[in-house]
């Protein structure tokens, strides 16, 4: 059988480290297929995934409408935020007028948070104060006056207590009390097109048993996620794993499909994507 290479594209993150571990420790059979793990922020997956550089990779939901010319969505893999989601944080709290005038350092204008938070905010980029900061800097930027709110991702939703800083609004807790109770579609992962039909269906089912081994093997695949849990030591690494790998993860099913449907097309009828995104799932 002739080997088949892909790249495949994920956060150096404890919930991706644990998607992944089947995978990454050759722990279930992938015949033809190798796979060589490309760790980076999700904000630089994004930008790759524009220019078609990677055949698989996780990338924010808001970044789809970009790239799905090139790229379809595998039905798992999902990050949802199911009643909670990416933070706005302070050194003291702010409504949401007082956060609009602020300066906000957010951790990539092609994240579905930045998406939610002009959503939120009900302003386009252009009308907000904001400077793009690496999502591990955010923190640092709020504490040393470089700006007045973070949009805080990944594991400093949990961590911002640690350092005294205030929530202003957490954009899951919004968008499921706005969006009859449905969870904020954050990431998914997606295949390129130019990789054959029957291919991408093969992967997608490797994609799905790699997360279900961790699954079922929680705390081996929780042990391998710690080396990406930053400041979280392993109890708060595991409550942050449950968090973003579950049943979404496995499946998006019909609610987690009409959230992004619903997401992107919120974003359309404010003017913050291009075009009517429709949705093009691997079968």
């Amino acid at each position: 059988m002739e080997p088949c290479h892909l790249t495949l594209g994920h956060s150096p993150d404890p919930d991706d480290a644990f998607m992944f571990y089947a995978l990454a420790k050759d722990l279930i059979p992938t015949g033809k297929f190798h796979f060589t793990h490309i760790l980076q922020d999700i904000q630089t997956l994004n930008e790759r995934a524009t220019r078609g550089e990677l055949d698989i990779t996780a990338i924010s939901i808001h970044a789809y409408a970009y790239v799905s010319d090139h790229y379809a969505l595998l039905p798992s893999g999902a990050s949802m935020g199911d009643g909670y989601g990416p933070c706005l944080v302070a050194k003291q709290a702010h409504d949401r007028t007082s956060v609009a005038s602020s300066r906000i350092a957010v951790p990539g204008t092609m994240t579905s948070a930045f998406l939610a938070l002009q959503l939120w905010l009900n302003k386009t980029a252009a009308e907000l104060d904001y400077q793009v900061v690496p999502f591990d800097k955010i923190f640092d930027a709020v504490c040393e006056d470089q700006a007045d709110v973070g949009l805080i991702i990944h594991e400093g939703q949990l961590t911002y207590p640690d350092l005294g800083l205030e929530l202003c609004q957490d954009l899951g807790a919004w968008w499921k009390a706005k969006n009859d109770g449905l969870p904020l579609p954050l990431g998914g992962n997606v295949i390129h097109k130019r990789i054959d039909p029957a291919d991408r269906k093969t992967v997608s089912d490797l994609l799905e048993q790699s997360i279900r081994y961790s699954l079922d093997h929680r705390a081996q695949a929780v042990e391998h996620s710690l080396p990406y849990a930053r400041a979280m030591d392993a109890s708060m690494a595991d409550r942050f794993v449950g968090m973003y790998v579950n049943h979404w993860t496995l499946d998006y099913g019909d609610k987690g499909r009409e959230s992004i449907r619903r997401f992107l097309q919120r974003a359309h009828e404010h003017g913050l994507i291009p075009h009517r995104q429709e949705l093009e799932f691997v079968a």
